[in-house]
């Protein structure tokens, strides 16, 4: 089976700066695969490789077998894009950003309002989009990436500053494109949306690639799991971590001295696997050099 898309030893440095170490995965065919990484780690460039908009310095991406940037004219048919910034053309409706977008890819108009249906924006089509709420241009901003069907669909923090009514809206959007077989390439800031949407995960720092499993894999492999005792003389419960010998005589102690209440397991999570393995605290501001407005 063609890899979705392949990139082999992808490089990129800013004056003379490393920014994209040789980095490397493959994603396959249906899959939702999920990019994360701190703030600064290199995923914005990344990305910007991927689909064409910044040459690389070294390395290859394939994208359904199609090389970038040598086959661009005919990727950017099978892809589609969601950046991180909402370029919409303010002073149009939600109908009218859709239609120009379709003539650009040669959709008939009949998709435009399937797809306003699709992302339910029926009430708000006839709406220049500047009057929308921030998850009502995201859903815009997706069903214009759509339009044309693409097999590929690169995903940039779909969900950042949503409320959690229109970022559940949106998650539930990402989940039908994969039931209907879209490949998703998906960065975000949610541990606990990567953690529900995405078959397999990678995770950036510094410029490499440090882990690229499920997400399970990453939650045994690198989280740890803990047993929360509840005691009967302490309000507070008591954290020990599971399949650790201290945490064993800790809880053998208090189960000989009779002071137990409640044991309750908790499972390893995917933030505490990615803190590990990239030991950094989130940061405000990307500093990543910023993407330039994307074109159609």
């Amino acid at each position: 089976m063609v890899p979705a898309i392949q990139v082999e030893c992808l490089a990129k440095s800013y004056e003379g700066r490393p920014v994209v170490k040789q980095i490397s995965f493959e994603v396959q065919p249906g899959e939702i695969f999920g990019f994360l990484g701190p703030n600064g780690a290199g995923k914005t460039t990344s990305i910007r490789m991927m689909i064409g908009e910044l040459p690389p310095d070294g390395g290859k991406v394939t994208i359904a077998g199609l090389s970038m940037p040598a086959d661009r004219d005919r990727i950017k048919s099978l892809m589609g894009v969601v950046p991180d910034h909402q370029n919409l053309y303010d002073r149009l409706t939600v109908r009218q950003n859709l239609d120009v977008f379709a003539r650009l890819h040669g959709v008939p108009t009949g998709r435009v309002e399937e797809l306003i249906d699709l992302v339910d924006l029926r009430e708000h089509a006839d709406h220049p989009t500047s009057r929308l709420s921030r998850g009502l241009r995201q859903r815009t901003l997706i069903a214009r990436g759509i339009l044309h069907r693409p097999q590929v669909f690169f995903l940039d923090e779909p969900t950042s500053a949503l409320d959690p009514h229109s970022a559940r809206s949106i998650r539930s959007l990402i989940q039908s494109l994969r039931d209907q077989g879209t490949t998703v390439f998906l960065t975000t800031h949610y541990m606990e949306e990567a953690n529900s949407l995405c078959h397999r995960i990678a995770i950036m720092h510094q410029g490499t690639i440090v882990a690229t499993d499920t997400p399970a894999g990453l939650r045994m492999r690198y989280g740890r799991p803990t047993i929360r005792i509840t005691l009967k003389d302490e309000a507070a419960p008591v954290e020990v971590p599971l399949n650790d010998a201290d945490g064993a005589r800790t809880l053998a102690g208090y189960l000989e001295a009779d002071r137990v209440a409640r044991v309750h397991s908790q499972e390893a999570t995917l933030e505490e696997a990615f803190m590990r393995l990239t030991g950094a605290e989130w940061r405000e501001h990307e500093t990543e050099p910023p993407a330039p407005e994307a074109s159609a």
